[in-house]
């Protein structure tokens, strides 16, 4: 869209040195009232769907619990889900991070990790395995108490049962955070 309206303002440029006075100055209104509604749609909204007031510029994330259901997770997966979240909100949007005063913050808890085998559906020769996690989190919004929320996310990965778990779980892991890490950030950012 942007680079369609770039050649059209260049091709109507070439036209500019055959203009008058007034249509100069007729130009050159229409060139400052594009500029100053791309700069109020974009205060507020960006090219992605994300949808973050002007007042809101902190965020913080402290580490993810594990909690008694999900015994059976890695020690470090509230650590590594919550460095994975805070990473991915500071490449997809503008907010920094802060652990003191921070206009939103993220907490939650680690609620299943399961290891489970999946049964092979009738034209298939192999059962495969499943990782299966859950994480809770709870969003709150420092400027507004209506937006605060409270939501289990989840997500699974397949993989073939003759595999040994602990070689393929950190890319699993990985995947699956990666999906839920989106799941949050649309729930928070975007403007559906």
């Amino acid at each position: 869209m942007m680079h369609s309206f770039m050649k059209y303002v260049i091709g109507y440029g070439e036209k500019f040195r055959c203009l008058q006075k007034s249509q100069y100055v007729s130009f050159a209104g229409f060139l400052l009232i594009c500029f100053l509604t791309s700069q109020f749609l974009t205060g507020c909204y960006s090219f992605q769907g994300v949808s973050i007031p002007q007042e809101v510029k902190t965020f913080y994330i402290p580490e993810f619990d594990i909690s008694n259901r999900a015994l059976k997770a890695p020690r470090q997966l509230g650590v590594v889900f919550s460095d994975q979240l805070k990473q991915q909100i500071l490449r997809e949007s503008r907010l920094s991070f802060t652990e003191i005063d921070p206009n939103i913050e993220f907490s939650g808890e680690i609620t299943r990790f399961t290891v489970s085998s999946v049964a092979p559906q009738p034209d298939e020769t192999t059962a495969f395995s499943r990782l299966d996690i859950s994480v809770k989190v709870n969003y709150i919004d420092h400027f507004d108490e209506e937006k605060n929320w409270e939501k289990s996310f989840s997500d699974f990965r397949n993989f073939e049962s003759n595999q040994n778990f602990l070689d393929v779980q950190d890319g699993l892991i990985n995947q699956i955070f990666t999906q839920i890490g989106e799941d949050i950030f649309n729930q928070t950012f975007s403007n559906w």
